[in-house]
C-alpha cells in the first residue's frame, strides 16, 4: 500500500517551483484581455444590464482572476477559490466581459487533476458557494433563469470532471508501465534462476559423482588421477558458466549463451563423470537464434544431469533432429535393474527440484514444446521441439 501511494504521488506531485510556463500563462490572460477582437471573449454567467466601464478596481479584478494560475500546480484548491471569488466580484460589479475570466476554466481543470484528500466536504462547499453566487446575481438583477444557472453549473462541473478523467488516465498509464516493469523484472529473475539451476546442478552433480567415484576407485590408482582431473575441469567449467550469468546482470556486457555446437563437449564431460552417453545428430545443422540454441542446450544438459543423479549406470542417448522447420532434442535414459549392492559407486539420492518446470518455461518462451515421462522399459524420456525462428 505504501509503495502504491508513493508512486502515485510521484506521478502527480505538484511542482515545487514556479516554472516559466506557469508565470507566462496568467500574463497571457491579462494581456489578451486588452487585445481588440478577443478582449471580451470570456466566461459570462449573468448578462447584467448597464455594464460598468473598466476602472482601476476592474483592472485589479482582471489581474486577480489570472494571477493565481501561477500557483495552480502547488495550491490547486486555493487557486480555484481565489479565481472564482474574483470572477464573481467582476460579474456582480457589472464590468464588461474579459478574456481573463477563462482562468476559471483552467483553475477548475487543474483542481480536477489534483483532487483534495477529502473531496466530499469540498464538493458540498462548492455547491453551497455556487448556490450563494447564483442568489446574489439574481438579487443584482441578472436576467438568467434557473435553467441557465443549472446549465452553467454543469459546464463548470464538466471542466473539473475532465481534469479528473485526465488524471485517471495518467494513473492508469503509470500503473500499466509499473506493472510491465515489474513483470519484466520478474521474468528476468526467473530466467536467471533457471540458468543458475541448470549450470550449478549440472556441474556440481558431475563433480559430486566423480568425487564419489574417486573414493570408490582409491584401490585402482590408475583411474583416480583421471577422475580428479575431470573434477577440476568440471569446476572450472562451472566457474565459466557462472561468470557468463553474472555478465547477464551487467548492462555493459552482451554475453552469449551456450549453443548446440557445445553439445559434444557436454557429452564428453558426462562420459568422464562416469555416465554412458551417446550423441546422435540427424539432418543438416543450420543456424538458429541464440535463445533457441540455448534452450535446446539446457534441455540436454538438464536431462543428462538428471540421468547422472538418478541413474548413473544407465545408457543415455541424446538425439538431435535438425529439421527444416524445427529442431528436436530427444534424450532417452534406458531402464534396467540397478547394480548390486557394493558393485559400483554410491548412487545420489533423487531429490525434488525445479528442473523440468524450468525447462518447460524456457522452451515455451521460444515457442517450443517439451514433453517428459517414463518409457516402456522403465527408463525416462525427455523430448523438446523448438521451431526455427528468423535470424
Amino acid at each position: 500500500m505504501f509503495e502504491t501511494t508513493a508512486w502515485k504521488e510521484r506521478v502527480l506531485r505538484p511542482a515545487r517551483r514556479v516554472g516559466a510556463a506557469d508565470a507566462l500563462l496568467p500574463a497571457a490572460f491579462v494581456a489578451l484581455s486588452f487585445v481588440p477582437g478577443v478582449a471580451h471573449q470570456g466566461v459570462d454567467l449573468v448578462e447584467l444590464p448597464d455594464d460598468r466601464s473598466l476602472d482601476s478596481l476592474g483592472l485589479a479584478l482582471i489581474a486577480a482572476q489570472a494571477a493565481p494560475l501561477a500557483l495552480r500546480r502547488r495550491f490547486p484548491l486555493t487557486c480555484l477559490v481565489v479565481v472564482a471569488a474574483a470572477f464573481t466580484a467582476f460579474q456582480l460589479l457589472r464590468y464588461p466581459n474579459a478574456f481573463a475570466s477563462l482562468a476559471l476554466i483552467v483553475a477548475l481543470y487543474t483542481a480536477g487533476t489534483r483532487p483534495p484528500r477529502r473531496p466530499v466536504p469540498v464538493i458540498v462547499g462548492a455547491v453551497a458557494a455556487y448556490a450563494l453566487v447564483c442568489s446574489l446575481l439574481h438579487l443584482a438583477g441578472s436576467r438568467a433563469t434557473v435553467a441557465d444557472y443549472f446549465a452553467f453549473g454543469l459546464a463548470l462541473a464538466a471542466c473539473c470532471a475532465l481534469g479528473g478523467w485526465v488524471r485517471a488516465r495518467a494513473l492508469d498509464a503509470e500503473e500499466r508501465r509499473r506493472r510491465a516493469e515489474a513483470d519484466a523484472a520478474a521474468a528476468e529473475r526467473a530466467r536467471i534462476a533457471r540458468d543458475l539451476h541448470d549450470v550449478v546442478t549440472h556441474h556440481v552433480t558431475s563433480m559430486v559423482v566423480q568425487a564419489d567415484t574417486a573414493g570408490y576407485l582409491l584401490e585402482q590408482s590408475d583411474r583416480v588421477e583421471t577422475t580428479l582431473t575431470s573434477i577440476g575441469e568440471t569446476g572450472r567449467r562451472a566457474l565459466d558458466d557462472l561468470r557468463h550469468l553474472l555478465g547477464v546482470l551487467d548492462a555493459r556486457e552482451e554475453p552469449t549463451g551456450p549453443s548446440l555446437g557445445e553439445l559434444a563437449g557436454l557429452v564428453e564431460r558426462s562420459r568422464r563423470a562416469g555416465q554412458n552417453v551417446d550423441l546422435v545428430e540427424d539432418g543438416e545443422p543450420r543456424p538458429m537464434r541464440p535463445q533457441e540454441e540455448e534452450a535446446l542446450y539446457r534441455v540436454v544438459q538438464e536431462s543428462v544431469t538428471n540421468a547422472l543423479k538418478h541413474a548413473p549406470d544407465r545408457h543415455v542417448v541424446v538425439r538431435i533432429d535438425h529439421g527444416d522447420e524445427a529442431v528436436g532434442a530427444r534424450i532417452t535414459t534406458g531402464g534396467g535393474a540397478p547394480p548390486a549392492e557394493g558393485t559400483g559407486p554410491p548412487r545420489p539420492h533423487p531429490g525434488g527440484g525445479r528442473g523440468l518446470t524450468g525447462l518447460r518455461e524456457r522452451v515455451g518462451a521460444v515457442g517450443g514444446e517439451l514433453r517428459a515421462g517414463p518409457s516402456d522399459d522403465g527408463g525416462f524420456t525427455v523430448h523438446a521441439n523448438i521451431p526455427r525462428g528468423k535470424k
